[in-house]
């Protein structure tokens, strides 16, 4: 990695990313500084979405949740939906937009003419790679306390964002953050540390103002001092990691086959096998069926989830919730203000009537119901007994 910066030319401001005197802070120092370049923690898609809020320029608020749910990326919707609630939660309650430090950035620069390099890794990556990274009790985890975080309802503490920025705040901050969840502070933190650090040294200008959350300030510092220890960016970029034999996925994968390898045997054995397809072909769509309705689906969405349920059960690439949660997906349009109403959530009920939530809820409970069938139900009603007449038991 080629390194340009001169350490001595550059000022990094370590703001609270909701903090009106943090916006005042950049956008004097830049005045007063003038530098040759102005460095801000943001990637192409955040800066794009800022800009064209700076100018008023209004963008298609439907969110495709069918392309979503086809990707198979509702982990890192979900993930994303929460980052946004929190960050606009905690604006709400100091009454400044998340980002307008940013924004502040971005007015000082252009109004002195002075170029922008955007610095930060692309949110996906980061957040697709923290996902990658989790195991899934950690993921049940850090979900756990950000839902309980959700309905905190404890509004006598005061949020002082100034005080947040204290190091010695910071510093206990981060290592909970580490306790709760290494994986993830490893990822949002650790790793953005270093790729912040790199595109800062990478920068050729001499005079330099870098805009970073404070949290980020100490870490680059760190990397700055030794910049030999900054990783290659593009190893940092990756969201498909080697990994090791994921039996879980296999043992997962091999229950359907011997679903159908004990239909088989049973079949060559000369054992009458219709009753036992119509009980696993009714079991299965009655569970598919439970699982969508008890989730809150309309009774569409439900009697696809029940009727595809068979199928995905044989076919391990496939999940009964994706297909109902496309039919819920017709019915309840998604738009970004239903990302926006995440942050007005006080309670359970509110949380029912969001378009996101109730979505998300179809395809989690029909695969719920369906998996119940499929590792309980079916093995203990059909298959079991039907082994036990194969090898005469």
């Amino acid at each position: 990695m080629c390194f340009f910066l001169k350490r001595e030319c550059l000022t990094i401001i370590g703001t609270a990313h909701v903090s009106a005197n943090s916006v005042e802070e950049v956008k004097n120092t830049i005045y007063e500084q003038h530098p040759e370049i102005v460095a801000i923690e943001l990637d192409r898609g955040r800066y794009t979405r800022l800009k064209n809020e700076m100018m008023g320029i209004e963008e298609d608020d439907t969110i495709s949740v069918s392309k979503i749910i086809k990707e198979e990326k509702v982990g890192l919707f979900l993930a994303t939906t929460i980052l946004s609630y929190f960050q606009s939660k905690i604006g709400e309650d100091v009454d400044v937009k998340p980002g307008s430090e940013m924004i502040g950035a971005i007015e000082a620069a252009e109004d002195l003419e002075i170029p922008i390099a955007l610095i930060d890794r692309e949110i996906n990556t980061t957040l697709q790679r923290a996902l990658n990274k989790m195991g899934f009790v950690e993921k049940l985890k850090f979900g756990f306390s950000l839902l309980t975080s959700i309905f905190s309802s404890d509004e006598e503490d005061e949020i002082d964002i100034e005080e947040l920025k204290n190091p010695d705040n910071l510093d206990e901050l981060m290592e909970f953050f580490k306790d709760e969840s290494p994986k993830v502070y490893e990822v949002l933190v650790q790793e953005r540390d270093a790729y912040l650090a790199g595109n800062i040294l990478r920068i050729p200008q001499d005079h330099v103002i870098a805009v970073v959350g404070a949290g980020h300030k100490p870490g680059i510092n760190r990397y700055l001092d030794n910049p030999e220890t900054i990783p290659p960016l593009s190893q940092l970029e990756i969201t498909k990691e080697k990994k090791g034999i994921p039996w879980f996925k296999i043992i997962l994968a091999l229950i359907p086959i011997l679903f159908v390898v004990i239909f088989f045997l049973a079949y060559i054995s000369g054992i009458n096998i219709t009753w036992n397809l119509y009980d696993f072909i009714i079991i299965s769509m009655i569970m598919g069926f439970i699982g969508s309705i008890l989730s809150g689906s309309k009774i569409q969405s439900a009697v696809v989830g029940g009727l595809v349920a068979p199928l995905t059960i044989i076919h391990p690439l496939l999940a009964a919730g994706w297909f109902s949660g496309l039919v819920e997906a017709k019915y309840r349009k998604v738009r970004k203000r239903d990302m926006v109403n995440l942050t007005k959530i006080e309670s359970l009920k509110d949380l029912w009537h969001n378009n996101i939530v109730r979505i998300l809820l179809v395809v989690v409970g029909t695969n719920l119901g369906v998996s119940l069938a499929t590792l309980v139900i079916l093995p203990s009603q059909v298959f079991i007994p039907l082994f036990m007449k194969i090898f005469g038991g």
